[in-house]
């Protein structure tokens, strides 16, 4: 998907301030999303004239079970001595055939009892043990993943919550091939996964990528890979189900980092609604193996968000949410690209993004 110009200037306060940027103005007053079917397959050509199907969830929400919405912020429900058993509804490849890895989108049926904040992890414990440092034979330890659902799930009643999972391998230098013994266990165990196939969930746990409470907010969300996942409840919340407590009326910006368009997550739903809200989304990818950034190199995401540092430091200045999500990798890059840009504005890196700390405006959750 090409990257959307964007020029706006906020006709309403956003966070209590006004940010100006350039020509239009939005407001929140967009046409309902039309529905292209709750569940259908969905098959794209990549550059390489391939071919994969997978299921999308597109639509928008009729109703819901709007007593969720009083839901007071849970921690740690379930927990690793006592975990939920939850059953596996589908497992889905969502990437190309081209793509770097596989990813898979994992529909876990929960039945309401593991209820959750958009931006709030689960623990998966895979099944089996280990020997541990002591000698003694103890159950594996819990994984964390982002939830890629809202509070109402992919199907809108609250039953079932959703995981974006990466395929973890390792590929030997030595054996020229993929190293089953080094692969990752829970990753693997998740991907593999069967309908009906039970699962030991814990959680939900985190407060780091919670949502503003203000439904008229800016949120720019940079992620690269799976970090996707906590950003898929966010414009979901705010697109497809706008409860009616949460009309969203701000401005949802995504950035994107991934290898090729083969490994783009989740392009149907969003392309959807940019469609329809084209003054109250906007995504721009970083394809490092498709694109080059201004100085000829690969495009990672840092250059990608460089390229926008003007408009994103004005609306930082006037009240935004900036999230980070994905490999721990990515932050030193992103962190030495704003270090520049803060130096040619003058501005002291380190006081800058304290204040952004302690304005609740700079949220970071890697791995």
């Amino acid at each position: 998907m090409a990257s959307q110009t964007f020029s706006a200037q906020l006709s309403t306060p956003v966070v209590g301030r006004t940010a100006k940027i350039n020509s239009k103005s939005f407001v929140g007053k967009c046409a309902p999303l039309k529905s292209t079917g709750r569940s259908q397959a969905v098959t794209f050509s990549t550059k390489t004239k391939a071919t994969a199907s997978y299921t999308t969830y597109t639509e928008s929400a009729k109703s819901l079970p709007i007593e969720m919405e009083e839901l007071e912020l849970p921690l740690n429900t379930w927990k690793n001595k006592s975990p939920l058993l939850c059953k596996v509804q589908s497992v889905e490849r969502i990437v190309g055939p081209k793509a770097t890895g596989e990813t898979c989108h994992i529909i876990l049926e929960t039945d309401g009892k593991a209820p959750f904040w958009e931006g709030q992890s689960y623990g998966v414990i895979p099944p089996g043990t280990k020997i541990n440092s002591k000698g003694k034979e103890v159950p594996h330890g819990v994984r964390l993943y982002s939830i890629a659902s809202t509070r109402y799930g992919d199907f809108f009643d609250g039953q079932t919550a959703s995981l974006c999972v990466r395929r973890a391998v390792y590929w030997c230098p030595e054996m020229k091939a993929e190293d089953p013994a080094k692969k990752g266990l829970c990753s693997n165990f998740l991907c593999d996964a069967t309908p009906g196939q039970e699962i030991m969930l814990t959680g939900p746990t985190g407060k780091v990528l919670l949502m503003p409470e203000d439904p008229n907010h800016v949120a720019i969300m940079v992620a690269t890979g799976t970090g996707i996942a906590p950003y898929r409840s966010f414009w979901r919340r705010m697109f497809l189900e706008r409860p009616a407590n949460y009309q969203f009326t701000g401005l949802a910006w995504l950035f994107m980092g991934v290898a090729n368009s083969d490994a783009k997550l989740y392009d149907e739903e969003l392309n959807t609604i940019l469609k329809a809200y084209p003054d109250q989304f906007r995504v721009d990818y970083a394809l490092s193996r498709e694109q080059t950034n201004q100085k000829g190199g690969k495009m990672y995401i840092q250059d990608k968000v460089e390229e926008y540092k003007d408009q994103i430091f004005d609306l930082l200045d006037n009240g935004a949410v900036m999230y980070f999500c994905g490999l721990k990798g990515m932050m030193p890059g992103i962190e030495d690209m704003l270090k520049g840009v803060c130096a040619a504005k003058g501005l002291e890196y380190a006081v800058w993004q304290k204040q952004l700390r302690k304005n609740g405006q700079w949220h970071v959750e890697v791995y």
